[in-house]
């Protein structure tokens, strides 16, 4: 189901191009899992956030991927330099990709790690795709067409839950579940009654809220913009949103930082969210 347009004027990429991005998630993720079977080492950046060969490895395959492929758009991937994250700013058209999302669950093995690659267009993510690499999965989504599952079956169109019934199921991730998203989940069990927890990592959160499997993801810790560029427009190309406490939903490359704030990723945009959000 195609997300309605908002007013943005969308250059939509063509289908080769559209096909030799997700091609390129996929090498990404054969990079990735070249190292993942194996002994790696794990070093930690400024952030604290950990940093695996599996990571820059993935970074390489991307960048030069898309440069290639679209010379005239600018790539900022996660491990880009400080250079072109300064610049950045004078760009109305950019890749924005995250090499490795789920870097702490690639560290632990548990599969839940993947590949995000989105195309922001004057602060709009307008194509995103989303790569498991253990599972073979793949997410892609635009403003036109709609959101998609590819595995090794093939292609199915996705629709979020809509209407969301109870008792709605709600993502409570593995490595950043805090008090407030404790505080929201509460808020939602006493106004509709009993939830389902679902664990699971990284941006495979918003497939799961794509796919229907999950109502709602509630993110009250820090996320970067490229984690959450590829999640949001499959979440809203199947028919949900992606929204501030405010309501409003995510821009990118708007402002000096590259941080996002708080958000909830919702399947059913009727559901009455804020009223969990408040304190």
């Amino acid at each position: 189901m195609p997300m309605q347009n908002d007013g943005t004027n969308d250059r939509l990429i063509d289908d080769a191009i559209r096909e030799s991005v997700i091609a390129l998630a996929i090498a990404a993720a054969g990079d990735i899992l070249a190292i993942y079977d194996g002994a790696f080492d794990v070093e930690q950046k400024a952030d604290d956030s950990p940093l695996t060969a599996a990571d820059l490895a993935s970074h390489r395959r991307i960048v030069e991927g898309l440069q290639r492929l679209t010379p005239d758009i600018p790539v900022l991937s996660e491990e880009s330099s400080a250079t072109d994250i300064a610049t950045r700013r004078s760009w109305s058209r950019l890749w924005l990709v995250d090499p490795l999302d789920g870097t702490r669950e690639f560290v632990k093995r548990n599969g839940e790690f993947t590949v995000n690659i989105a195309l922001i267009e004057d602060g709009v993510a307008t194509f995103g795709v989303i790569q498991a690499p253990v599972t073979g999965e793949l997410w892609w989504g635009d403003r036109v067409h709609g959101a998609y599952r590819r595995d090794a079956v093939g292609e199915i169109a996705l629709e979020t839950r809509t209407p969301a019934v109870p008792s709605l199921r709600v993502a409570a991730s593995r490595s950043h579940r805090d008090a407030r998203t404790e505080a929201f989940m509460a808020k939602m069990a006493a106004q509709m009654g009993e939830l389902e927890a679902i664990g699971v990592g990284s941006s495979l959160k918003f497939c799961r809220v794509a796919e229907g499997a999950i109502d709602v993801y509630p993110r009250f810790a820090p996320t970067s913009e490229w984690d959450t560029a590829a999640g949001q427009v499959i979440v809203e190309a199947a028919g949900g949103r992606v929204l501030d406490p405010q309501g409003r939903p995510f821009r990118y490359n708007q402002r000096d930082t590259l941080l996002n704030g708080d958000f909830v990723a919702l399947g059913d945009p009727a559901l009455p969210w804020r009223a969990w959000v408040e304190s």
